[in-house]
């Protein structure tokens, strides 16, 4: 299962240090780990025409359809390995 993941500034480009000491090296750009996946599932989604635009006024709608196209996604793919 998936994970909460911090950047390790602790999500802050500039921080207050006391005077006369020099702030904490942060690097511009992290890889966070396996957030690939998370990209990857969100492409899927994409494609349902209904979850490319923000079309419903409800939040328990648009889960009710994020639901729903992971349950055709994964009877698309049941059935074209059952072949």
């Amino acid at each position: 299962m998936g994970r909460i993941v911090q950047r390790r500034d602790g999500g802050f480009r500039s921080t207050w240090v006391k005077a006369g000491t020099r702030p904490p090296a942060v690097p511009l750009f992290v890889v966070v780990s396996r957030r690939w996946v998370v990209e990857r599932v969100f492409a899927w989604l994409g494609r349902c025409r209904r979850l490319s635009k923000d079309y419903e006024y409800l939040r328990v709608n648009s889960e009710n359809v994020i639901y729903l196209a992971m349950a055709m996604l994964l009877l698309r793919r049941l059935a074209r390995t059952a072949r």
